[in-house]
């Protein structure tokens, strides 16, 4: 996602704390952005250290195919008292893409297994999953793939229910399943945020109606929670505030607070029994060399240990109210429009001539304007937006929007 030939020289970054990366020469950098979305707690928190040390002098990788071992047991554990109790099962993987690509191949063999083969899957337009074949397959067709657009299977794309089209994203879905709801194995979304799109928001009645009309069809629901997952979005779970159960769920990023890379799937019982056979055919074939690795469990305990004892609902509510003001701070300016929030998640689009989206040439001069300040923004073509790490400090959230209204100025 950069292009060398175009960029500033690499900033190296020594240590890391708190909400901030140090340069080699002590500098601070204020991490806004959560490292791509991934830092939950802080940098290096010391009980992910401590854990993550504690493990690698035991037991740091074993073949997780036939074997297992505490930290996994125990993480598992965890995990099924914080998800929703129909996901009674979780495989393991190594990010995001990885874990929906699982969620994926497990919804084809759902249905072939259980003698009823299907075989489109739908998505919302815009989207992005991730970058191996079967995330890429699902997600918008544009710039990210266009190269690779021969080698991806078909998808249907309907439009994102945001607030101006929302009757249409309904009806489209609605014409869709009515004339082929039984060869459609699989409905992907991200819920009530599109990432990569742009941050595009959708409300939780939306999705709500969306899950009721797939699941009147038999169509499985994959929840892509990989970037909405623990706390960006106010709940723990952005489908918590649509009150939707998926069937398969996606994880990676803040599973292990960002610490070490990780994925997780997790299915209900009747996907798990699909693939539970004497016939080795019907076997989940897959599988990644690092599945369930020891360490990586290790770091998901402890952050999951740190929700269970730290009120880290508060500073998900402290960031949550903040940004609600600085909506109203920005919203009334001419050169600024759709300003929105979504718990920690802040974001805005600057009215800029010329290309939108993407590859607008404003977001590389956004960056180098905010990084000249000391703050980490990675705005998406003239898209900005802030999702910092959860131990951020208000007066640190008012320097960032400080920082956007200087650099907003300086660029225009």
């Amino acid at each position: 996602m950069t292009q060398h030939a175009l960029m500033s020289a690499e900033i190296h970054i020594d240590r890391a704390q708190g909400a901030y990366l140090y340069k080699k020469d002590g500098t601070a950098i204020l991490d806004a952005i959560s490292s791509w979305w991934v830092i939950t707690h802080g940098h290096c928190h010391p009980k992910i250290v401590s854990a993550v040390q504690e493990q690698a002098a035991k037991l740091e990788q074993v073949i997780f195919a036939g074997f297992t071992h505490d930290p996994a047991e125990e993480l598992t554990e965890k995990l099924m008292k914080l998800t929703n109790p129909a996901h009674e099962f979780v495989f393991y993987s190594d990010s995001g893409s990885t874990a929906i690509e699982v969620a994926l191949k497990m919804a084809i063999g759902y249905h072939e297994h259980t003698g009823k083969p299907r075989h489109k899957v739908i998505a919302l337009e815009g989207g992005y999953h991730g970058d191996t074949f079967g995330a890429m397959s699902t997600g918008a067709r544009g710039v990210f793939n266009k190269l690779y657009e021969p080698f991806l299977f078909e998808t249907v794309h309907i439009p994102v229910p945001t607030p101006d089209q929302e009757e249409t994203a309904l009806s489209t879905l609605e014409d869709l399943l009515a004339r082929e709801g039984d060869n459609i194995a699989a409905f992907i979304f991200e819920p009530l945020v599109q990432g990569a799109a742009g941050m595009v928001m959708y409300s939780p009645e939306s999705l709500q109606k969306m899950a009721a009309m797939c699941q009147a069809h038999g169509v499985l629901l994959i929840a892509d929670e990989v970037m909405t997952g623990f706390g960006r979005t106010g709940a723990l779970f952005a489908c918590e505030k649509a009150g939707i159960t998926p069937d398969l769920v996606a994880l990676s990023k803040g599973i292990t607070g960002g610490f070490l890379p990780m994925g997780a799937t997790l299915c209900t019982r009747d996907i798990y029994m699909a693939f539970y056979k004497k016939d080795r055919t019907k076997t989940f074939f897959h599988s990644t060399s690092f599945t369930g690795n020891a360490l990586a469990c290790a770091a998901a305990k402890a952050s999951l240990e740190i929700w269970e004892n730290e009120d880290v609902m508060a500073r998900i509510a402290m960031i949550d109210e903040t940004h609600k003001k600085a909506v109203q701070r920005f919203e009334t300016r001419d050169d600024i429009s759709a300003v929105r929030h979504q718990g920690t998640l802040f974001a805005l689009d600057v009215q800029v001539d010329g290309t939108q989206g993407y590859l607008s040439q404003l977001g590389p001069k956004l960056y180098e304007a905010v990084l000249s300040q000391n703050i980490l923004l990675r705005p998406i073509g003239n898209t900005i937006y802030v999702l910092p790490p959860y131990c951020i400090t208000a007066d640190e959230l008012e320097s960032i929007y400080a920082c956007i209204e200087s650099s907003i100025a300086r660029v225009l």
